[in-house]
């Protein structure tokens, strides 16, 4: 007896796809609450004179399956055919087994015979051959267009480079930023210029940045739960923090950890990476050492550190920051600083109710949370965003903002009562040379410029306000998005 068969098949596709029936979609999967991602994927699927294949990608429960499902929906709300459009979720035991071929044969033959179609794939990269069928079903249905997602970034990326080059347009969506957060939950939020950025403020007199501070305290209270919850929506609605983060931990790093990543590089021994992962929430927003962790994990041997960090990192559960020099080359054998993606996984994974109360940990934690955000801002413009470790005292600054042809943005994150800065620190040595620096602080009163002994200006502001102004600015960039 055959393990798949249409049959089964249609039934699986009829029950992901109600809107056949009903001609909507169940308000409880699209959801009112649209994430940037949303408006960047309809701008691509919508445009006439490119066509590309949107491809998703962010680590679980990140809201991607929730965009597509949003999508469906405005491709209804404009008069598109409930037929035409197919959500086909490949995570699904049934669709999992089946073929590519088998999957589309069915729908053609049962729901809506003719190729001008959306295609709506849900972690496509549990299908064979995935790549190869993108680049068919782009190649020989020129009316087709295609949505994917997937938590395998290197696997998707890899895929754009060999079968998707000129096809795919990869978005990154990555855990909400504290805008966001605040914007979900529907918070007293402050009333700011639409134009309003981080960098300008260096230029307002002190009177125009304490009404923007008067405005931005509106959501300090918040932050501190941004830090524990982090930005997955689901969890952040829910009532109860401490289920919140249970959930997190086997959602997002357990099935990671014991199935995406086992299943898609045939590791046979979960364990090491497990082991690996709890090193790297503890040592978050440090340099690290692979001949470190292979010691400290009593031997497990170097390349395997290697590679699982890298597979980590295609799952999206860490960041690499590898070091730029001032002239925004990358250093070469150098050492990494590892983030976790998102500082709510980290609290989540230690299980330690000090975190927020102990100041070195916080200082981790922020620093975890501004990369997250500067490194979702930029991807698109900057070269990369790294850190700078050098000069005559070996000093470091956090976070370098490496931009092609045009001088760097400095990033240096002191959360701490005074936040202190010194004329030798290096951020102060290169802030001539950078086109913005900025000193990211813990109090609301610890705002304003911060001037050095070379007479160079830096902007001195709070992480609530910083992080909050980022989203405000991403947001913003979007022509339409009110």
């Amino acid at each position: 007896m055959a393990i798949t068969t249409k049959e089964g098949i249609l039934k699986v596709l009829t029950a992901y796809n109600p809107w056949w029936k009903t001609g909507a979609v169940n308000l409880k999967l699209s959801k009112p609450y649209k994430r940037f991602a949303f408006y960047e994927a309809m701008k691509r699927l919508n445009q006439t004179d490119i066509r590309r294949t949107v491809v998703l990608t962010g680590t679980r429960r990140v809201g991607k399956t929730t965009i597509q499902y949003q999508m469906i929906e405005a491709l209804l709300a404009n008069g598109v055919s409930p037929q035409r459009i197919v959500f086909i979720s490949m995570d699904h035991p049934m669709l999992k087994l089946s073929g590519f071929n088998d999957i589309l044969e069915c729908y053609h033959e049962n729901i809506y015979a003719d190729q001008n179609v959306y295609y709506f794939f849900d972690e496509v990269q549990y299908a064979p051959d995935w790549d190869k069928w993108l680049k068919t079903i782009y190649d020989m249905q020129p009316d087709t267009k295609v949505v994917a997602t997937g938590s395998a970034s290197p696997a998707l990326i890899k895929g754009n480079q060999e079968s998707g080059a000129g096809r795919w347009s990869v978005i990154q969506v990555p855990t909400m930023s504290f805008y966001e957060y605040c914007e979900l939950l529907d918070i007293d939020r402050p009333i700011l210029p639409k134009d309003l950025k981080v960098t300008p403020l260096l230029h307002k007199t002190q009177q125009e940045r304490s009404n923007i501070m008067i405005q931005l305290s509106k959501v300090q209270n918040h932050f501190n739960r941004y830090l524990q919850i982090g930005g997955f929506p689901e969890l952040a609605l829910a009532d109860n923090d401490l289920m919140a983060q249970q959930i997190m931990r086997e959602d997002v790093v357990d099935k990671v950890l014991k199935r995406d990543l086992p299943s898609l590089y045939n590791i046979r021994n979960a364990t090491e990476l497990e082991r690996i992962f709890l090193y790297l929430c503890n040592v978050s927003s440090e340099i690290v050492s692979i001949d470190a962790i292979s010691k400290e994990l009593n031997g497990v041997s170097r390349p395997t550190v290697e590679n699982y960090i890298r597979y980590l990192e295609s799952a999206n559960l860490i960041y690499q920051s590898w070091p730029v020099d001032m002239a925004g080359k990358k250093v070469l054998k150098a050492s990494p600083k590892i983030y976790i993606a998102d500082a709510a996984i980290r609290n989540a994974v230690l299980m330690d109710d000090s975190l927020l109360t102990n100041p070195i940990e916080m200082g981790k934690i922020v620093e975890t949370a501004v990369y997250k955000h500067v490194a979702a801002f930029y991807y698109q413009k900057a070269t990369s965003v790294g850190y700078y470790r050098g000069g005559r005292k070996d000093k470091e600054i956090d976070i370098v903002v490496d931009y092609p042809n045009v001088n760097n943005i400095l990033i240096e994150v002191k959360y701490r009562e005074g936040a202190p800065v010194s004329d030798d620190d290096a951020i102060s040595e290169h802030c001539a040379h950078s086109s913005a620096s900025i000193i990211v602080t813990k109090n609301a009163s610890d705002f304003g410029l911060h001037n050095t002994k070379s007479g160079n200006s830096m902007i001195r502001i709070p992480a609530f306000a910083f992080l909050y102004l980022l989203g405000h600015a991403e947001k913003f960039g979007y022509n339409g998005i009110e």
